[in-house]
């Protein structure tokens, strides 16, 4: 078997890179590509748009329809694996003998088809899927899908039992590859794939803070109305709020604040240019699972960083932020840190840990020995 050839079937379409998943996708489709691997990418669309920039690095690129039809809902399976099956994809992996990198559950509905029983098969576990739902649920307010998310929890923990049929789980956290060690046998610790190479922090002071992430998502809604409402409702401190549509109930409630402004849809380079330029990246979670690539990209890029416990637990990157768990300590940390500059020696501090533990190219090497 050719160790340079590999299938990857990517939930959904890895470029812009603007949310955690793809992100991991989309960098590590350049890094393997950079070592020469050569790669067939499958990917599901539904609502991006097909890109020839995915060809840069991939021999071919494949795209299908995800089936959105909402019948969908009442399978046995998860409706994020029954949504992403096709035989034009079965098809097309039968092709060749290649190992097949399967990004997700949501991407394994295949996984078990008799047809790869032959096949190298490794999954990646961006989470463990059926607690991250069961917590999206616990934050959702719409009836319907809080309903969803839990009938879909219940249908993932099910499902997960089909890693029993891969050869390879690589695991994005440790605390999840510990989890799955506990039911399945060689799981991985193979953490996140990102933008950020070098340590990129600037001198001088910010005039902000900055909480940025995807707020249509449960999670982060729910973090960014803790910080308005918890937090910098009690100081004047500037809170920008930066991200990908915010909901009405966040935008009402920043309304409130002079010191607290939403900026939705923003680009990546945006999004950038605030993580570098804020004073403080304020980045509570109430989901401890995966590893957040939001935290990266502001240890990475910006200057101090305050965070709660869930964000860094068994992340190794808990030395490199404050640590603050009730509205109150954020808020003081809060302010004593805008007026603290930022030790430029932490630098080096955060490059050891940072290029130590998430390095892309170390990451790579891991992928291929698995196939």
């Amino acid at each position: 078997m050719n160790s340079k050839h590999l299938h990857i079937i990517s939930f959904d379409i890895p470029y812009p890179a603007d949310y955690g998943g793809v992100i991991d996708v989309f960098y590590k489709l350049k890094a393997l590509h950079a070592s020469g691997v050569k790669i067939q990418l499958h990917c599901f669309e539904y609502g991006r748009v097909e890109t020839p920039i995915l060809e840069t690095f991939c021999e071919k690129v494949y795209y299908y329809k995800r089936k959105m039809n909402k019948t969908q809902l009442f399978h046995s399976l998860p409706f994020v694996a029954v949504t992403r099956s096709s035989e034009i994809l079965m098809e097309n992996l039968l092709k060749d003998e290649y190992p097949i990198l399967f990004e997700g559950l949501h991407c394994c509905y295949h996984l078990n088809d008799g047809r790869l029983s032959n096949r190298t098969k490794i999954v990646r576990m961006h989470n463990i899927e059926h607690d991250y739902y069961k917590n999206l649920e616990k934050v959702e307010k719409s009836f319907f899908k809080k309903n969803y998310f839990r009938r879909e929890a219940e249908k993932l923990k099910s499902f997960e039992t089909i890693l029993n049929k891969a050869n390879y789980i690589a695991a994005i956290s440790a605390a999840d590859a510990a989890d799955l060690s506990t039911r399945y046998k060689n799981v991985h610790h193979i953490t996140a794939f990102h933008p950020n190479e070098k340590i990129k922090i600037k001198e001088g002071m910010g005039k902000f803070c900055l909480y940025h992430g995807k707020l249509e998502v449960g999670e982060n809604n729910e973090a960014a109305l803790y910080l308005v409402n918890k937090v910098f409702s009690k100081i004047k401190t500037p809170l920008i709020i930066a991200g990908y549509k915010p909901s009405a109930e966040l935008i009402a409630d920043a309304a409130k604040y002079p010191n607290i402004q939403i900026k939705g849809n923003l680009s990546t380079v945006e999004i950038d240019k605030l993580i570098s330029g804020a004073q403080i990246n304020v980045l509570p979670t109430f989901q401890a699972t995966g590893i957040k690539l939001k935290l990266l990209a502001a240890l990475f890029n910006g200057r101090h960083c305050v965070v709660n416990s869930p964000m860094v637990a068994n992340t190794g990157l808990e030395h490199l932020c404050s640590v603050k768990n009730s509205p109150e300590e954020m808020a003081e940390e809060i302010a004593r840190l805008f007026e603290t500059k930022f030790d430029m020696k932490e630098k080096q501090n955060r490059r050891l840990i940072l290029s130590e533990n998430f390095s892309n190219t170390a990451n790579c090497k891991k992928i291929l020995q698995l196939i």
